[in-house]
């Protein structure tokens, strides 16, 4: 019952397009669909398949927090990859910056001008 009431309340908290729009497209064809969803409205009569079966309300919890994993995991790549391009370009200025400054050697030479 309370697995029932959190799978509504995370629905209730779904974004519209959320809510319209599937995680996965299903490779099942049309009456292969219509097979599975029969089974999960079916009450099953095995204890395990009846533990498992109150916890069907939640797959689109675990959808969503798959993705969201998936996309920490990316961003956490970007980040990084960033980060290293940042070192590169701070490495590049700083061979820039010394090339063009003045120091106190080339003060004391003659000036050609």
């Amino acid at each position: 019952q309370r697995i029932l009431r959190l799978a509504e309340m995370c629905r209730r908290l779904e974004t519209e397009e959320e809510k319209v729009l599937p995680f996965y497209s299903s490779s099942l064809a049309e009456g292969e669909q219509r097979d599975a969803q029969q089974v999960l409205e079916d009450t099953p009569a095995e204890p395990l398949a009846q533990a498992m079966w109150d916890y069907v309300g939640l797959e689109h919890f675990w959808q969503r927090f798959n993705k969201a994993k998936l996309e920490e995991q990316a961003l956490e790549q970007e980040q990084a990859a960033l980060r290293k391009r940042n070192q590169w370009l701070r490495e590049l200025l700083r061979q820039y910056l010394a090339g063009i400054s003045i120091t106190q050697e080339m003060l004391g030479q003659p000036n050609l001008l």
